[in-house]
């Protein structure tokens, strides 16, 4: 069975535009998904990439355009323009619910939802509650395994540069160590996976 690290930011479009095709994917081919959340800001600074703030215009104009775009192709509502705000919280709820088993995707997805469907802070508790609700799991692991969270997340961190992971969403092959970065090449994931 394949094993796929899935390496994602709580504050990612194209996480959110990923939708359950991965999950879709993995259960079509037997393969078995570890979410990763990571902090995507402090990954491009390790790994030479851009923070959005620090691009040019010209570069976030194109990107919004390609999320509508995106949006439009999968059918996906999305507010583009939701202001910045800390992905720890809702990334350590992401990892403590996976320690405790249950539906992490759906988890994951009612996280990026309520951020980019809805428009809501994910910092905010009762956001994260609601989405761990609405997943099945139990609310208190919003207040659970902090400091697991905490250090799960910086291990994901440090575990993401060692497997040249440079950009979220970012899926990696550990039985081929074969690396996909973007929600745009899960199509090549799903072949490759079919070759196994």
């Amino acid at each position: 069975m394949a094993q796929i690290d899935y390496y994602l930011s709580t504050i990612s479009p194209w996480a959110y535009l990923a939708g359950d095709r991965l999950e879709r994917i993995a259960a079509r081919h037997g393969a078995s998904v570890t979410y990763r959340p990571i902090d995507a800001m402090q990954l491009f600074d390790r790994t030479g990439g851009t923070r959005p703030q620090n691009r040019h215009p010209a570069r976030m104009d194109y990107r919004r355009q390609e999320l509508t775009r995106w949006s439009e192709h999968l059918g996906l509502p999305i507010r583009i323009d939701v202001p910045m705000t800390n992905p720890a919280p809702a990334a350590y709820a992401i990892i403590a619910a996976q320690e405790a088993g249950g539906d992490v995707a759906g988890l994951v997805r009612a996280i990026l939802s309520a951020r980019f469907a809805e428009g809501r802070d994910i910092a905010e508790d009762e956001v994260i509650r609601a989405a761990l609700s609405q997943a099945g799991f139990d609310p208190g692991l919003a207040d659970r395994g902090l400091f697991v969270g905490a250090e799960t997340y910086a291990r994901n961190l440090e575990r993401a540069v060692e497997a040249g992971v440079f950009g979220v969403p970012f899926y990696h092959v550990l039985d081929s160590d074969q690396r996909f970065w973007g929600q745009d090449r899960l199509d090549f994931l799903d072949r490759h996976l079919a070759t196994l």
